[in-house]
């Protein structure tokens, strides 16, 4: 090729891209935290859920509403005992490298998940799947007696060990995202690196500069490329909300996914409509180990909580009006009707103080040997805010309490090693079911970060899983979550409201109760 040919197809591939970048819609979002992989099988936070929700989907994939609707899989079949789910794959859904996806990339993802020389921390989400818990404790090692097989390339079978009210809902869950076989068994641990990595969502990511941003573009290979109106989104690490709402009024942000609470009632009157809080399935709580003296005694865990003001958490020190917490599993999941509460809700503060400090009294504590304690939060305005007021609360009864912060991905890595007093933790449901929730309290699941254990909560929670009836199931479940807030296995504080701020030039953002807005729902307009 000689010098003027090359100089001319330069000039014109510029002119292409500058046209290009001109009309594509790229959605700017500052989405906290700093993502640990785009391994659907290593996340673990809602920051890393969004981008994967982009880049994968399941045989179940989420609407606009958060509803289940057909996603790699066209139709499904339920056998009468509601353990045998049969999917129907689409025709010619392909990889982002045109490669066919196949009823085997769900075989060998799902074997992959609960393979535990993998450590895959949320294996136990498909536990409901046949003989998933025993592989994934190493009782039984043949990968191939997991519930999961391929009839052919186009139809999977999933057997349950028993019927599960919520397992289309759990199969929405990045745990149930199929994997590229042929990339993985060829790169190994590197597959997931910009270059290697293939996906089948509606987007691929194409740029990942940790601490910084992930970047996707529209994936053509997908069935329904051609619906998309939003061209790709850049996904930015930033975990201070105050910059983050300065970025967003200068324009570099399209949409927020928190924001500090104190500005609340200033975007009310200067970003009319922007600000969107709204009902979201999820709960705020601080973990106490159980396992590390003196948190192991019961007395000061519910000393610790009964001091909680938390009738003012919500409309006073966060402003955002935050339900108080009283229970484990958040009043309005499905499947289960009222929640349990611990037995001390409505009496009144002072005398839930003057019981807190008798409590603490009978567990050897007092002015002349106060109990120390580090409470550890993930570095957040809003996390700070609730840390120093709860820390003033506990003041009274002789706490005395250090403060400890670090960035999200070192704090929740740091928890999950056990190394904390008391930790400040948040749940978002996976799935709307009792189920999700009370799971986090049984034993050896990586996310107890508080590592409360009691052999009869997880009897009762394998029994609840095991009745097919939902009523009796929900009661089984009562049971389970009365035992854990009348042991005080950990400090529920409030219910969240999803916090996001959302341009108006951002259209089809619906709010819901699992606060997922998946960018192919979303369009923007000049």
């Amino acid at each position: 090729m000689n010098q003027f040919t090359k100089k001319f197809l330069a000039s014109a591939m510029l002119g292409t891209l500058l046209a290009f970048s001109a009309h594509a819609a790229t959605l700017n979002i500052h989405n906290g935290g700093d993502p640990q992989s785009l391994d659907p099988q290593k996340l673990s936070g809602d920051w890393e859920n969004r981008i994967a929700g982009d880049i994968f989907e399941g045989l179940v994939t989420e609407d606009a509403k958060d509803n289940p609707i057909p996603g790699q899989a066209e139709s499904w079949t339920i056998s009468p005992d509601g353990k045998v789910y049969t999917f129907k794959l689409r025709d010619g859904i392909k990889w982002s490298d045109g490669q066919p996806v196949t009823a085997e990339d769900f075989v060998f993802a799902f074997q992959r998940l609960v393979d535990p020389k993998n450590a895959a921390d949320y294996a136990y989400l498909q536990f409901t799947i046949k003989n998933a818990e025993k592989i994934n404790k190493g009782e039984i090692t043949d990968l191939n007696q997991l519930g999961v097989k391929a009839i052919d390339d186009k139809t999977l079978e999933i057997t349950l060990e028993n019927a599960t009210p919520y397992f289309l809902n759990a199969l929405m869950h990045y745990t149930a995202y199929p994997l590229p076989k042929h990339v993985v068994e060829a790169k190994g641990q590197d597959w997931v690196k910009i270059g290697n990595i293939v996906t089948n969502g509606p987007y691929k990511p194409v740029e990942w500069v940790p601490g910084s941003h992930v970047t996707t573009v529209k994936n053509d290979q997908w069935y329904d490329t051609k619906d998309l109106k939003i061209d790709g989104a850049k996904f930015f690490v930033l975990e201070d909300q105050e910059a983050a709402l300065k970025r967003y009024r200068a324009g570099e942000f399209d949409i927020m996914t928190d924001f500090p609470t104190d500005q609340y009632e200033w975007m009310k009157k200067n970003l009319p409509g922007q600000a969107h809080v709204a009902p979201f399935l999820a709960s705020y709580y601080y973990v106490v180990n159980a396992q590390k003296p003196p948190f192991n005694d019961k007395r000061v865990r519910q000393a610790l909580s009964m001091a909680v003001n938390r009738e003012v958490i919500g409309p006073q020190i966060l402003g955002t009006q935050e339900p108080p917490a009283y229970s484990w599993v958040p009043p309005g999941t499905a499947n289960y009707g009222q929640p349990a509460y611990v037995s001390w809700k409505d009496l009144p503060y002072s005398e839930k103080v003057a019981e807190a400090k008798k409590l603490l009294t009978e567990a050897g504590f007092g002015p002349d040997h106060p109990l120390k304690a580090q409470l550890r939060y993930n570095t957040n305005d809003n996390h700070k805010r609730v840390a120093v007021a709860i820390a003033s609360m506990w003041k009274p009864l002789g706490v005395e309490v250090e403060l400890y912060n670090t960035e999200t991905k070192v704090h929740y890595d740091e928890m999950q090693r056990g190394q904390v007093e008391i930790g400040r933790a948040g749940w978002i449901a996976d799935y709307n079911d009792p189920d999700n929730f009370l799971n986090l309290l049984t034993t050896g699941v990586s996310m107890n970060y508080g590592r409360w254990s009691n052999p009869e909560y997880d009897k009762l929670i394998k029994e609840g899983n095991a009745e097919r009836d939902i009523g009796k199931r929900a009661e089984i479940f009562k049971k389970a979550e009365q035992l854990a807030l009348d042991d005080s296995a950990a400090i529920p504080l409030y219910y969240y409201v999803s916090k996001n701020v959302v341009s108006p030039k951002v259209e089809g953002f619906v709010d819901n109760i699992q606060d997922i807005h998946r960018t192919r729902w979303l369009s923007m307009k000049e």
